[in-house]
């Protein structure tokens, strides 16, 4: 009888780890798209910044091209 509580207290502690490990990895999926977020917000600033600066330099080599 001693074996039922065994196996029936060693399922609840590998529930209780896996459960503990589910919030860590939830944890750690929520600071990665937080990253993710950032660096997306991070590239388009860039992009646009990009994206203003090689107008002014397009219309420059088209004034060269059609010379």
């Amino acid at each position: 009888m001693w074996w039922l509580f065994l196996y029936v207290g060693l399922s609840t502690v590998g529930l209780l780890v896996l459960g503990a490990l589910a919030v860590r990895v939830f944890a750690a999926v929520q600071a990665l798209a937080h990253q993710v977020t950032a660096s997306t917000e991070a590239l388009t600033a860039a992009s646009e910044r990009l994206r203003r600066a090689a107008v002014p330099l397009a219309e420059r080599t088209g004034e060269i091209s059609r010379r």
